[in-house]
C-alpha cells in the first residue's frame, strides 16, 4: 500500500431483509422507500465528486421475480433457533418482482449502480445471513455464499467484497469466504463495545458506548492500514454513518468524522466509512447535506495530502499486489 491515506466508504444494500427480523412494512416501509429514492441521489454526489464506494447487497434483492428466489435457493438452509431470522417461510408470501413490490426487489438499482462510475458491487450474503446466531452454521454459509454467486454470475458480477450481516464473523467465516473467491471483507473497530457478537449480546452498555463515539472521541481515530486476516484483505470500518437526528449537535458529529479522516490523511491510514441506503430515507436532504460537507472535506484532503477515494476491491487489490501478489495470513 502507498503511503498515502484512503477513504472508503461502504454501503449495506439489504431493502427489507436486513429489518426483516424487527421491522415490518407498515412501521418502516417509508424508510425503505425514502432510501430507494435517496440512492440516485448518492449516485449522483458520488459520480460528481469522484468518489468511490462499495455496495455490499443482498443477494435476495438482485432476484428479478419471486421465481427466480425459489430458483436460486440455497441447497442448504440456516437452521435458527429464532425462527424469525430466517428469510424463507415468508418467500411465498411477498411480491411477484420489483414492480408489485420495491420493498423486497431492487434489480433496477442494481443496474442503476453498476452503470456509475467507480462503484463496486460487493456481497451482503444472499439472504443477509446471521453468522453468529444459534444455527447460522459455517456449511449453511458456505451454501449462502453459492447461492449469492450463482445470481450475481447471471448478471455478470463478480464478486469479491464481503459485509458480513450485522458485522457477524468467525475466522471460520472468513476461509469459507476465501474459498468463494472473496479477498475483501470490512472487518469490525478495534475496540471492545464494536468487537463481533450475536444479537443477545449486544448490550445496553455496548449500544450506549457507541452512540457517544458517534459524539466524543471514546476510540480514538480508527483509521488503520488494510490488514492480512484469514487470508483476506480486512478493510476495518471506521465509522458508521448516523442518520441525522440532533441539529443542534451535527457540528460535533461532523467534527468527529472529519478529524478521524484528516487522521487516516496524515498517517497512510484508511477511514472507512459505511451505512445502509435506507438509513437516508428519511430527512434524506439533511443526510444528503451532512454527506456533502464529508466529501467537501475530503475533497480538502485531497488536495493537501493527496487522500484517494477507494472502494473494497481497489484496496484490497492493491494491498494484495503489494505483498507478493496474495493475500497471506
Amino acid at each position: 500500500m502507498s503511503a498515502t491515506g484512503s477513504f472508503v466508504i461502504s454501503l449495506d444494500f439489504e431493502l427489507m431483509w436486513g429489518v426483516r427480523d424487527k421491522r415490518t412494512i407498515g412501521d418502516y416501509g417509508r424508510n425503505i422507500l425514502g432510501g430507494r429514492k435517496a440512492i440516485p441521489a448518492m449516485l449522483a454526489l458520488f459520480q460528481e465528486r469522484g468518489i468511490a464506494c462499495t455496495w455490499a447487497t443482498v443477494g435476495l434483492l438482485m432476484c428479478d421475480s419471486r421465481d427466480e428466489i425459489l430458483a436460486t435457493l440455497p441447497t442448504r438452509k440456516p437452521d435458527y433457533r429464532d425462527r424469525a431470522l430466517s428469510p424463507y417461510d415468508g418467500v411465498s408470501a411477498i411480491g411477484r418482482s420489483e414492480d408489485d413490490d420495491p420493498y423486497h426487489y431492487g434489480a433496477s438499482l442494481v443496474d442503476r449502480i453498476r452503470q456509475t462510475p467507480l462503484q463496486e458491487i460487493g456481497t451482503h450474503t444472499f439472504s443477509h445471513f446471521y453468522c453468529l446466531e444459534e444455527g447460522g452454521d459455517v456449511d449453511a454459509f458456505r451454501a449462502d455464499l453459492a447461492a449469492v454467486r450463482t445470481v450475481a454470475k447471471r448478471r455478470g458480477l463478480a464478486l469479491t467484497s464481503m459485509v458480513f450481516p450485522r458485522n457477524q464473523y468467525t475466522e471460520d467465516h472468513l476461509n469459507a469466504c476465501r474459498e468463494q473467491g472473496i479477498t475483501a471483507f470490512r472487518g469490525n473497530e478495534d475496540v471492545w463495545f464494536h468487537a463481533a457478537r450475536a444479537g443477545n449480546g449486544q448490550t445496553a452498555l455496548m449500544r450506549g458506548f457507541r452512540l457517544a463515539d458517534t459524539y466524543l472521541p471514546i476510540a480514538g481515530a480508527l483509521a488503520p492500514k488494510p490488514a492480512h486476516s484469514a487470508g483476506l484483505v480486512n478493510i476495518a470500518s471506521s465509522r458508521f454513518l448516523r442518520p441525522f437526528a440532533m441539529p443542534r449537535l451535527e457540528p460535533v458529529r461532523l467534527r468527529r468524522i472529519t478529524a478521524a479522516m484528516t487522521e487516516a490523511a496524515q498517517t497512510g491510514g484508511v477511514f472507512h466509512l459505511w451505512w445502509h441506503p435506507h438509513n437516508f430515507g428519511l430527512n434524506s436532504e439533511d443526510n444528503l447535506a451532512f454527506l456533502s460537507r464529508i466529501l467537501d472535506h475530503f475533497g480538502e484532503l485531497s488536495r493537501r495530502h493527496r487522500m484517494r477515494s477507494m472502494n473494497m476491491g481497489q484496496i484490497a487489490a492493491e494491498t494484495i499486489d503489494g505483498s507478493g501478489g496474495a493475500a497471506h495470513q
